[in-house]
């Protein structure tokens, strides 16, 4: 996941790097898309959405969080990207 890769790099560039991040990276995103089997409506519309389908996922983690695009299609969600808020690509 290149969501790993970018928490990673930070890791390692910090002066105390914490090296069970990923896992705690996996644990936060499979907690957050449980909302998704139930309840994925709740979710905010994507800022930059064509159609009330394409919705946000706030995951919270470290002091930022992420954010997992999705769209949803009759009883299919379809996850298109999970990025960290700070990507420079993301707004």
């Amino acid at each position: 996941m290149r969501i790993e890769g970018f928490i990673i790099e930070r890791e390692l560039a910090s002066a105390t790097p914490d090296l069970d991040v990923v896992r705690r990276l996996r644990d936060a995103v499979d907690r957050a898309l449980r909302l998704l089997e139930f309840s994925p409506h709740s979710c905010r519309r994507a800022a930059r959405a064509l159609n009330d389908a394409q919705r946000e996922l706030i995951v919270p983690f470290g002091s930022s969080g992420l954010v997992a695009a999705f769209e949803v299609r009759g009883e299919v969600v379809r996850i298109g990207a999970i990025r960290h808020q700070l990507e420079q690509d993301y707004h």
